[in-house]
């Protein structure tokens, strides 16, 4: 695989790729865990997650040359927990959830997290959503720098799984 990221392609993820999408997944949590990170260390997310994300139509992969590069749940429908804000959105109509995104150590270095949201971005556009909602932990420190790189909006805190997250919400056009 080269340095240099140009076929990329972003689709839905299927079923027979749970078992590699789990291993980034694996990665992502002791990545999180070794950031002395409380996120994801407590069983979430898990395949179980996964195949879920995927019959509900929310799984998505990043790959180059058929290898997956990074894993996304995008959702394009409410949050409950996004509905409740100790803060405020940016706005009030549709928008499209990501969670769960991880990258591969395959592509470690490449930006391809920064990538990732780019494509989403465009999914987003194609479907008439001009507005991503996205949270993560307070201790997280890489999702933060490129939320703040890709000109997301810190709206506030939701509370997600019991705990508090910091909000981001960016508009597109």
């Amino acid at each position: 695989m080269s340095n240099i990221t140009e076929n990329l392609i972003l689709r839905k993820a299927d079923i027979s790729e749970v078992p590699q999408i789990w291993s980034i997944l694996q990665d992502a949590i002791e990545q999180r865990r070794q950031d002395g990170s409380t996120q994801w260390q407590d069983g979430y997310p898990n395949e179980l997650t996964i195949q879920n994300d995927i019959q509900n139509g929310y799984a998505y992969v990043l790959t180059e040359n058929e290898s997956i590069l990074c894993y996304a749940a995008i959702i394009f429908e409410k949050e409950p927990a996004y509905e409740e804000i100790q803060g405020k959105w940016l706005t009030n109509g549709d928008y499209a959830v990501v969670h769960r995104i991880a990258a591969s150590k395959l592509a470690k270095g490449k930006g391809i997290a920064t990538k990732l949201f780019k494509n989403i971005e465009q999914i987003c556009i194609t479907n008439n959503i001009y507005s991503i909602k996205v949270d993560t932990n307070f201790d997280n420190i890489p999702m933060l720098k490129i939320l703040e790189k890709l000109d997301y909006s810190y709206c506030g805190e939701v509370f997600f799984r019991g705990a508090a997250r910091k909000a981001f919400e960016k508009k597109l056009i």
